[in-house]
């Protein structure tokens, strides 16, 4: 697992305050049927999870980190909840109807992912990768120095472990069909502490050396203001089956 990726696991409580959940059309543009079981893969603290427990009859969530399980466990004891990874997923072949993985495929995205994803989906299986994503600013606009500090000590990422690159298509489509991708309005108001918890558990903050990572978090609470921020973010659905 890439640095970055396991720093979540310093940050799990702020993730789960900070992060929001998921459009709700964007599961529903899947027409899973409610008998479905379905993987929530690197599901983090359950964003996603929470939102998946009400409409399938069984529902797994697979994380490898013990902090952000820890809180999963916590806030949804709904669901089955393992010790996993991506290329190691606890489950046996063809047991389930479909996988979902939320704003974390680009961490692991490989041929291996992809073949052993096809292992445990029982054809015609669904895989579901979603990202959440801003239109826009947030309104009103977060102050220009809270950018500026955070640009300024925040750890840079390598393309390959962002979303925006693209680069982690790549391995597609191996055992699947082609990507369908679609977008959906999901828009978030955050309070200020909603906001700096947020900021907390971007990687490229949680992975900085604690002392660096304190000063700076104190610094951009300095730079806030207090009040109510909209954040007008889309979710990004790609989806296939496999082939």
């Amino acid at each position: 697992m890439p640095e970055l990726a396991e720093s979540f696991g310093r940050t799990a409580e702020a993730y789960e305050l900070g992060r929001p959940e998921y459009a709700e059309a964007a599961i529903d543009a899947l027409g899973l049927p409610p008998d479905s079981v379905v993987l929530d893969l690197a599901a983090g603290t359950g964003k996603l999870t929470r939102q998946l427990v009400p409409r399938f009859a069984r529902v797994v969530a697979v994380e490898p980190l013990e902090g952000m399980r820890a809180v999963l466990e916590r806030v949804v004891p709904e669901a089955e909840t393992l010790s996993g990874s991506a290329d190691a997923i606890p489950l046996e072949d063809d047991a389930v109807d479909a996988v979902f993985v939320a704003e974390a495929f680009h961490w692991f995205a490989s041929a291996a992912t992809l073949a052993e994803l096809a292992r445990v989906l029982r054809p015609p299986g669904t895989l579901a990768i979603l990202f959440n994503h801003a239109d826009r600013d947030f309104e009103p606009p977060l102050p220009e120095a809270f950018w500026e500090a955070y640009r300024a000590a925040a750890i840079q990422k390598p393309p390959e472990q962002t979303v925006s690159s693209g680069l982690w298509k790549t391995p597609f489509p191996g055992p699947f069909e082609a990507l369908f991708e679609e977008s959906f309005p999901n828009p978030v108001e955050l309070d200020r502490a909603q906001v700096l918890a947020q900021a907390s558990s971007w990687s490229m903050i949680a992975a900085l050396p604690e002392a660096e990572r304190a000063a700076l978090l104190a610094q951009l609470g300095e730079l806030l203001p207090d009040g109510v921020y909209r954040h007008p973010l889309r979710t990004d659905l790609y989806r296939t089956r496999l082939r």
